[in-house]
């Protein structure tokens, strides 16, 4: 009996920095609630951001945001990794380096950035509705920050290619889609995300049931007895999960879940 379900977002529930969810999406989360299985989103994204997406049942489900370094369930932090602030300043002070590219410094608060590129800030404030602090110099002030994410909007792959190799030990590297490089403590990453609330709430592989469509959902994947690739999702991304649902813009999970109701 499925207990959990897990999903991500952008690429897997919509399109990548939309707010185009289907409002079905929260009735079924509420009939899910009323079975005892409880709902989760996964993403990169920021929880403020989150929060607003999933307003009408914000309270009814669990929030792992950052890609698995933040975890919050109605205002409760349930799982909160930081990076050194050492591994910050010299990712930092690299990725200043390289044309075209913004960057985010992600804490609690919000984002942080030195970009003043229109699109990049469009973006992340009307497209992921995040709180988006700009600066001059994203260094000048210690922080918390659970999270560090690169962005570039036709590279990223090859960026990807020479920072991993490097960066993997030092931190948790993975991509986060098309555009979006993200960099961790080494002990985040979604999949050790839902290992907490397994073991928070008493939960079993084999009762969660997870949703994704890129390489920092495979270890979401390996956390979850049934594990889904949408169908838009990256060859080598289905190849890790068990099955294989409808695309995302087809509503792949809502389809999914509705035979699980």
């Amino acid at each position: 009996m499925i207990k959990l379900v897990a999903s991500d977002i952008d690429g897997t529930l919509l399109p990548e920095g939309t707010d185009q969810i289907n409002p079905e999406m929260f009735e079924v989360i509420r009939e899910l609630k009323k079975k005892d299985i409880l709902f989760a989103a996964a993403s990169g994204r920021h929880y403020s951001g989150m929060s607003r997406l999933f307003e009408p049942v914000k309270k009814d489900m669990i929030f792992i945001t950052e890609n698995g370094a933040y975890v919050n369930c109605r205002g409760y932090t349930m799982l909160d990794q930081t990076l050194e602030w050492k591994d910050v300043r010299d990712w930092v002070r690299e990725v200043r380096k390289i044309p075209g590219t913004s960057f985010t410094l992600d804490t609690k608060d919000g984002f942080y950035t030195e970009s003043r590129d229109p699109e990049f800030i469009a973006l992340v404030r009307e497209g992921y509705k995040s709180v988006l602090n700009l600066e001059e110099d994203v260094l000048a002030e210690e922080r918390a920050v659970n999270k560090v994410a690169l962005y570039h909007k036709t590279d990223i792959e090859e960026i990807a290619k020479e920072m991993i190799p490097r960066w993997s030990r030092r931190v948790y590297c993975a991509q986060a889609g098309e555009i979006w490089l993200d960099f961790l403590n080494r002990e985040s990453n979604k999949g050790n995300a839902i290992r907490s609330i397994q073991k928070t709430l008493g939960i079993l592989p084999e009762e969660t049931m997870v949703f994704g469509d890129n390489f920092n959902d495979i270890e979401m994947f390996r956390s979850a007895g049934v594990s889904y690739a949408v169908g838009n999702a990256a060859e080598a991304v289905k190849q890790e999960a068990r099955y294989v649902a409808d695309t995302n813009v087809n509503d792949g999970v809502l389809k999914v879940l509705r035979t699980l109701l």
